[in-house]
């Protein structure tokens, strides 16, 4: 069973940075490494879905012309708007997934921290939904906390594991670390020194 709404709300309540992604080093460094990992320097259309209170979306708002974020929780939208003000063409909604997927295409989907929340039949939904709504040239990119985490019905190697094989896209790009698992899947398998004709 994936995780139910009521746990987030719990963590937001009464606290604004309940993983103290502003406050942690390996937080901070983490999102530069996830930033870094994007192989093209602006997106046209960005969805992050589980977006929390904002802190990697801000960061993603100016490496495109459209950013839609979701989260479940009702205290994080609200504190994600808050964070994405200075961004006009940032939108935040309150969605559950897979179930409430937007209807837009995206060039860039970002599945950071959220994956391991859903059980297989919820994950393998949201891997079909992203891949229907992603453009020809698309990208998906995965990043998750590898150590069990509590009440989770997956680990990060099981979710990387489903998304390399029901994605079936060239994985152009990968960070692995004892923490972490970071990979970036693209529909165009091109290098970047190839794209830009440096070989």
């Amino acid at each position: 069973m994936s995780v139910a709404t009521p746990y987030f709300d719990q963590l937001f309540a009464g606290n604004d940075d309940p993983w103290a992604f502003r406050q942690r080093w390996y937080e901070r460094r983490k999102r530069a490494l996830t930033l870094a990992l994007l192989t093209r320097p602006r997106y046209a259309s960005v969805f992050e879905p589980g977006c929390a209170n904002g802190e990697l979306s801000a960061e993603l708002a100016p490496r495109c012309d459209r950013l839609l974020c979701c989260d479940t929780a009702s205290a994080a939208v609200s504190l994600a708007r808050g964070r994405l003000l200075g961004f006009a063409h940032a939108q935040v909604q309150q969605s559950r997934l897979p179930g409430q997927w937007p209807t837009e295409e995206f060039e860039l989907i970002v599945l950071s921290e959220l994956c391991y929340y859903l059980d297989h039949d919820d994950l393998c939904r949201l891997i079909d939904r992203a891949l229907a709504s992603l453009t020809a040239n698309g990208q998906i990119l995965a990043c998750h906390w590898r150590p069990a985490i509590d009440g989770c019905p997956q680990t990060a190697e099981q979710v990387h594991a489903l998304l390399h094989e029901r994605l079936a896209m060239p994985l152009i790009a990968s960070h692995h670390e004892h923490d972490f698992l970071l990979d970036l899947w693209s529909r165009d398998g091109t290098s970047v020194a190839t794209h830009e004709g440096l070989r």
